[in-house]
């Protein structure tokens, strides 16, 4: 069962500093997806850079050049985002979430900048764009018991961005009589 907290708790930040990956949802409240209130959802996975604890009810992290730019423009435009951290390793499995709002500073004119800086990613490719900061109203903690176990080999190179998925056009996925 699910676990809410008005803060990050001792046993979150644990795992939040310990974690290679998390990833961040965020949606634009302008734009409506069909019935729902707000949507269309963007996830995206950070790795190789860490998320940092400023307070109690405040994260942050610096944000690099990769597949485009709707986590700042969702946060600019006032929407929701939530930051979801899980652990990987063999025990305590466990999933960490923030739920908030976030605002985007560049990178030269942040507060936080000299002290996400210290950090930086070193694998990523080109200068971190924006600060991402993110004020929580809420944590919740669940089991973490579908993610699987598995182990961090390297954080991914320049050499290893693919474009495979991105460039190409779409096809139908074929279906099993359209194989035969």
């Amino acid at each position: 069962m699910a676990t809410y907290h008005p803060s990050i708790t001792t046993e979150q930040a644990e795992l939040i500093r310990k974690a290679p990956l998390f990833f961040v949802a965020s949606a634009d409240p302008a734009l409506k997806c069909g019935p729902h209130e707000v949507g269309p959802v963007n996830v995206s996975a950070k790795g190789g850079v860490p998320l940092h604890i400023i307070g109690p009810n405040r994260v942050a992290y610096l944000d690099y050049r990769g597949s485009g730019n709707e986590t700042a423009r969702h946060c600019t435009a006032g929407g929701p985002i939530t930051v979801m951290i899980s652990s990987f390793e063999g025990e305590d499995a466990a999933t960490v979430r923030l739920f908030g709002r976030a605002t985007v500073t560049p990178v030269a004119e942040s507060p936080l900048a000299d002290l996400l800086l210290q950090q930086p990613a070193r694998e990523l490719k080109g200068a971190a764009r924006q600060v991402i900061e993110i004020e929580i109203d809420n944590t919740m903690t669940s089991c973490g018991y579908g993610v699987p176990v598995m182990e961090l080999v390297r954080d991914r190179r320049i050499v290893d961005r693919g474009r495979r998925y991105k460039e190409a056009v779409a096809q139908p996925a074929a279906t099993p009589q359209a194989a035969r």
